[in-house]
């Protein structure tokens, strides 16, 4: 059944680079909401220094070696919650970023939740994504393929972006984030900044 339990598992199930892209035009509907994504970012495990799993399983990350189409949540800044799609073979780390998305639906308990701002910026950030979606730590490891994530149809690729993830000091320039290209609810793209060098110990007489 096209955009059905069984498609999306197919899909995550893939390489990370390619469940990415196709995970755009998805719907993700949690607490009483729903996004359509608009903006993803992949990131491949072991193969990718720049990936929470890197260095292997850890307890914040054993939900990113588990079955494909969980959700991976972490908090991060000491403020805000970012939610993951796990992709790949049972055993293997894999995972793609939630970015940005539109609410399609409970736009009114999406803005009770960020009552600032216009509506195109209700989803438009990993934090503020989940905070529409009133995700959290809680929902670590959900099964989102028991129907909170429906695949829409293939975005045509000339209509797909790809450039550098975001705020990343390992692996900054992997053209692993897709995006639709021009929709206004996508991101904006702030590279990482240099860690600060100390200078010389100041002269004392």
């Amino acid at each position: 059944m096209p955009g059905g339990a069984d498609s999306l598992v197919e899909v995550l199930s893939g390489p990370v680079l390619e469940a990415a892209p196709r995970l755009l035009g998805a719907v993700l509907r949690h607490g009483g909401v729903a996004v359509r994504l608009t903006e993803v970012e992949a990131y491949d495990g072991a193969n990718d220094p720049g990936s929470h799993a890197f260095r292997g399983p850890t307890r914040r990350t054993e939900v990113m070696f588990g079955p494909p189409g969980r959700l991976y949540v972490y908090f991060t800044y000491g403020m805000h919650h970012c939610a993951n799609v796990v992709c790949g073979p049972d055993g293997t780390a894999s995972a793609v970023l939630l970015r940005a998305g539109e609410v399609v639906d409970g736009v009114d308990t999406a803005r009770s939740r960020r009552p600032s701002g216009p509506d195109r910026d209700l989803a438009r950030g990993p934090a503020r994504l989940c905070s529409a979606l009133g995700l959290d730590l809680s929902d670590n490891g959900l099964d989102l393929t028991a129907g909170a994530l429906t695949l829409g149809p293939p975005v045509e690729p000339a209509l797909v972006s790809t450039g550098p993830r975001v705020g990343l000091r390992q692996a900054p320039d992997r053209p692993w984030r897709f995006w639709l290209t021009g929709d206004p609810t996508v991101s904006r793209y702030v590279a990482a900044k240099p860690p600060r060098r100390r200078g010389p110990a100041p002269m004392t007489e």
